[in-house]
């Protein structure tokens, strides 16, 4: 993957550079030592990494607006980062870039249950959003698997979602207001805590946008009442192909589950071996849930168990208590862990439209005998989310190169059947190459124009999103 490389004025700057930013922030936020930088060199696209030239701790707005100001005036490019889960590479540094690390940012600043809303700092990591909410009833809708780690700016940067989108959205669908400083140091509010802002719908903008446009240290997020209940069903399947037309028949007939995953052979082998969650010896499950009163939920799952038995599901298993729901989900919630135990995996992200589900697992299936790379796929379902995980053998020359040109083949059949090169990961480092493939050169000038409004200098979020040979004028000028 290909880099630019530093600019030097830049890097001979750097003592002038910690010296100033140690003016602004305690002492234990600068970390500018080459042995301590190696802790921020990579996010979790581990197959690249990249020192920074130095990384900063703040712990409010206003340092975060002092930090910025400090690097527009030395012309300084700055990564922002959140809790480093990012699979697309989103937060791998430039060698002559800052990261800035909102790890220390996890107040919660507000909490509104009439209203229902949570402002936080950024730093705080998503699945403690809920855990602030939740004597009250309430909980944060946006699950990420990462939800124990992953830090809601990232969230926000990379319009995460989870297993329980289908129902309630992604970060976008409950993300109300934000603080966002640009890299001027400018601090702006932007949304709130209402129904709907004015004007340009400048949080949509915002939310997504990869740190290309500022950096959010405040949020403002809708919580929502804890349903009445829940219960999921378990279906096991003889092939992939069976099973995504079982999801494509569920969504067509109008039920809105509040979450459809799916699972193959090699994911749910691994997952049963590391979690022990009693799943089934078959090609593909898919766990189904529903929620609601006690009668929506037996109609709805009715409904559901209907349409499976007309696929010949090989096992159908309702849950019966919270205990056997927590088992059922155990294994899902273990897959990425699960695979990597056994395999170096590369985790790909992409949308597709859930009728073509079918069609899409086949041509994986047949593209992985073709490069002669495994693949397990785990995915959010309900919305044609899919998560393929490519093995290799990272210690194996040529491996890597030849499961990032499968994931590309793999991402270009996404946006050929109509669907996008990302749906939660974000476009990062790993996608940026294959803008191109989904965006015309007048689609992507207009994305383009709009980051040189919000940051005219290209010093944010350096290398990210935009093909170099695109991007690479502006960032010269």
């Amino acid at each position: 993957m290909q880099m630019p490389e530093p600019d030097a004025r830049v890097l001979s700057i750097k003592p002038q550079l910690v010296k100033r930013l140690r003016e602004v922030l305690p002492e234990d936020a600068v970390i500018d030592a080459p042995e301590e930088t190696r802790a921020y060199e990579c996010d979790a696209l581990t197959a690249y990494r990249c020192p920074p030239l130095c990384a900063v701790l703040p712990s409010s707005t206003q340092e975060v607006s002092d930090v910025l100001r400090i690097c527009h005036e030395l012309g300084v490019p700055v990564v922002p980062r959140g809790s480093g889960t990012s699979l697309a590479g989103g937060a791998l540094p430039t060698a002559d870039s800052v990261i800035l690390g909102v790890a220390r940012m996890t107040e919660v600043l507000e909490i509104d249950y009439a209203d229902r809303v949570i402002r936080v700092q950024t730093g705080r990591t998503n699945l403690s959003v809920t855990g602030a909410v939740e004597e009250g009833d309430f909980f944060y809708a946006p699950d990420p698997s990462s939800q124990l780690a992953c830090a809601i700016a990232g969230n926000i940067a990379m319009n995460s979602g989870g297993a329980h989108c289908l129902k309630y959205g992604v970060t976008t669908n409950n993300l109300m207001g934000v603080t966002l400083v640009q890299m001027d140091g400018t601090v702006v509010e932007i949304g709130g805590a209402h129904l709907d802002a004015g004007g340009l719908d400048l949080l949509g903008v915002i939310c997504g946008s990869e740190g290309q446009l500022g950096v959010v240290t405040e949020a403002t997020l809708r919580i929502l009442r804890k349903p009445e209940g829940a219960r999921p069903v378990l279906i096991g399947f003889d092939s992939n192909e069976v099973a995504g037309r079982c999801v494509s028949d569920i969504i067509k007939a109008g039920i809105l589950p509040v979450a459809i995953e799916f699972m193959d052979r090699p994911c749910i082998r691994a997952t049963e071996d590391f979690a022990k969650a009693g799943y089934p010896d078959c090609e593909a499950l898919l766990i189904v849930e529903v929620e609601g009163s006690p009668a929506e939920i037996d109609d709805q799952l009715a409904r559901i168990i209907e349409i499976a038995r007309r696929h010949d599901p090989v096992e159908l298993r309702e849950s019966k208590s919270a205990e056997e729901s927590a088992r059922i989900w155990l294994g899902r919630k273990s897959a990425f862990g699960a695979m990597g135990q056994i395999n170096d995996y590369m985790c790909l992200d992409g949308t597709i439209p859930v009728s073509e589900l079918p069609y899409v697992l086949r041509r994986i299936g047949e593209m992985s005998a073709e490069y002669g790379l495994g693949v397990g796929n785990v995915f959010h379902a309900g919305d044609g989310n899919m998560h393929p995980l490519i093995l290799f053998d990272a210690n194996k020359p040529g491996d890597l190169e030849k499961c990032e040109a499968f994931g590309a083949d793999i991402l270009k059949l996404c946006v050929e059947v109509g669907g996008c090169l990302t749906g939660e990961h974000g476009v990062g480092i790993e996608k940026r190459d294959l803008m191109s493939h989904q965006y015309r050169d007048v689609d992507l000038e207009a994305q383009m124009a709009v980051k040189d409004v919000f940051d005219p200098k290209w010093l944010l979020n350096p290398a990210k999103v935009f093909p170099l040979p695109v991007s690479a004028g502006r960032r010269a000028g």
